[in-house]
C-alpha cells in the first residue's frame, strides 16, 4: 500500500520573507537562500541514500497554501503517489488539482479534513540532491 514516508517540508507565511530568513539564519544558523533551507538526512533503512527536508517561508499573500487565512502547509514524503492518489480519490477524499511531475519528484496536493491543503510529494532525492548541491547559501 501506498502510504507517507517522512516530512518533506514545511511551509510557512511570514509578514517579512527576508527578515525572518535573516533572523533564522543569524539566530539559529540556518543557511538559508531564496527558497529558504533543505535538511539533509540519511535514512536507517539504508544510511548511503539521502533525503531532504525544505524549509520555506512565504508572503502573508501567497495562495500556494490555497485559502489566504491557511497560515501553514506540510508537504509528506509518500512512496507511491499514483497509486495513494487513487486509493484517496476513491475514498472520497479532495484531490486538489492534477499529479505534476518534475525532474526531482511528482507533486499533488490535497484537502484534510479541516479544509487545509496538504502537499504529497513522490521524491527523486539523486536529483533534488543535484539542485541542493546547485545552490549557493
Amino acid at each position: 500500500m501506498a502510504k507517507v514516508t517522512g516530512i518533506g517540508g514545511i511551509f510557512f507565511k511570514t509578514k517579512d520573507v527576508e527578515k525572518t530568513k535573516d533572523w533564522y539564519q543569524k539566530k539559529l544558523g540556518l543557511e538559508t537562500d531564496q527558497w529558504g533551507t533543505n535538511f539533509e538526512w540519511r535514512t536507517a533503512r539504508n544510511p548511503d541514500q539521502k533525503g531532504f527536508t525544505q524549509w520555506s517561508p512565504s508572503p502573508t499573500t501567497s495562495k500556494f497554501f490555497g485559502e489566504t487565512d491557511q497560515q501553514f502547509m506540510i508537504n509528506y514524503r509518500v512512496d507511491d503517489l499514483e497509486t495513494l492518489i487513487e486509493a484517496l480519490r476513491n475514498d472520497g477524499t479532495t484531490i486538489l488539482g492534477e499529479i505534476e511531475t518534475f525532474d526531482y519528484g511528482k507533486f499533488a496536493h490535497i484537502q484534510d479534513p479541516d479544509g487545509h491543503k496538504v502537499q504529497l510529494w513522490e521524491p527523486n532525492d539523486e536529483e533534488y540532491d543535484k539542485i541542493v548541491e546547485g545552490r549557493t547559501f
